[in-house]
């Protein structure tokens, strides 16, 4: 695993209506402090990478379909420098993953329905000086091959 992630287990709650599932509370012992909250969906065939913050820790939940969520850390100095950490999350695995400042990440969707992920960065968007730093989704330096395993 690589180094500052943590991947907790959401607590569902089902009965004969549906289902309430806790994705975060402010005492929980990882809670740092809330940013904003927000959804982003990705299409099938369709990869959201590379991207990291300086400034922000993510909290990733995918709430409707299912999304592989991957983690490369290029953190200079990181016990864990050049480690890639793949996750798959979403409705048959509620589970949050929590991605630290440094960390790259991009997720796609996992089968044949769009991905829908909430996020509660520990920031507000800046929209004059964004926090987020890019790569290309197929960039060699971390050499991750986004497609589907089949066999």
């Amino acid at each position: 695993m690589i180094d500052g992630v943590k991947v907790k287990d959401l607590r569902v709650i089902p009965d004969e209506r549906g289902m309430l599932m806790e994705m975060w509370r402010s005492d929980d012992p990882d809670f740092e402090r809330f940013g904003q909250c927000y959804i982003t969906t990705v299409y099938p065939g369709v990869v959201k990478a590379w991207h990291y913050h300086k400034k922000q820790t993510d909290h990733f939940v995918c709430v409707s379909g299912m999304a592989k969520v991957v983690l490369h850390d290029r953190r200079e100095g990181s016990p864990t420098f050049g480690e890639t950490n793949e996750f798959v999350i979403g409705y048959q695995r509620q589970r949050m993953i929590i991605i630290p400042v440094g960390v790259y990440h991009g997720f796609t969707a996992v089968g044949p329905e769009t991905a829908a992920i909430v996020n509660i960065p520990t920031e507000l968007y800046d929209y004059d000086t964004p926090d987020e730093y890019r790569r290309p989704f197929d960039d060699p330096e971390i050499g991750y091959d986004w497609s589907v395993k089949n066999g």
